[in-house]
């Protein structure tokens, strides 16, 4: 069956650890710094959702880590203060 183009994914915390192999740790700390954002939350849980652009962004800034460039610089290139 094709996948419809209007069919987001939508990850938690722990989706988005396994997907980018980052800690979830690391992702909490990437959101309280602003270099990533949540969509939504839950309103019962209260747990961030997540999108596929969500993924590239933390999959980019791993990539930017990988080549030693500090969170400040990750920030300025990402549009972030």
């Amino acid at each position: 069956m094709a996948r419809r183009s209007w069919v987001k994914n939508i990850y938690l915390v722990k989706d988005l650890s396994a997907k980018s192999g980052l800690s979830v740790y690391t992702i909490k700390y990437y959101l309280n710094l602003g270099l990533l954002r949540e969509i939504g939350r839950s309103p019962d849980t209260n747990f961030r959702y997540f999108d596929d652009s969500s993924l590239r962004r933390l999959l980019e800034i791993r990539r930017m880590r990988k080549h030693k460039l500090s969170i400040k610089e990750i920030a300025g290139r990402l549009g972030n203060n």
